[in-house]
């Protein structure tokens, strides 16, 4: 690893995305945005819907929206473990738009709590996505 970088890893549940050493990343963490630089004190979160950005000087070189998952932050590592992850500029803005319609629809189907916080968790997805998307 070079000096001043951390190593950077981004994993969905079909294959490991991204793998590199970078200078900074910043990630969704359910209580908000935090960055990771070399030497980061160790940590777990869960994320939220949002966008991880990969820095390297004062340029964001990846952008890579995320549904959800964990970070494990170490001061030589950062991993990601996503639930979704897709690269910002190939969001599919139709498509991410018919699965927000059809998480509504869910919604107003919903019979039990369980089915309820999913179709919840749906639109939130959905709309974080198309918010990344811009």
């Amino acid at each position: 690893m070079a000096e001043g970088k951390i190593a950077f890893e981004l994993v969905s549940p079909e294959r490991l995305l991204l793998s590199q050493d970078v200078e900074m990343v910043v990630v969704p963490g359910e209580e908000g945005d935090f960055g990771v630089l070399t030497r980061h004190s160790p940590m777990i979160s869960t994320l939220r819907p949002g966008v991880i950005q990969v820095h390297e000087g004062s340029t964001v070189t990846d952008s890579i929206f995320v549904a959800g998952g964990f970070a494990e932050v170490t001061p030589a590592r950062c991993t990601v473990l996503a639930e979704e992850a897709v690269a910002v500029g190939d969001i599919d803005r139709a498509a991410t738009e018919q699965r927000l319609s059809d998480a509504r629809d869910d919604l107003l189907d919903a019979k039990t709590d369980l089915e309820k916080a999913a179709a919840e968790r749906q639109i939130a997805v959905s709309e974080a996505m198309l918010k990344a998307a811009g």
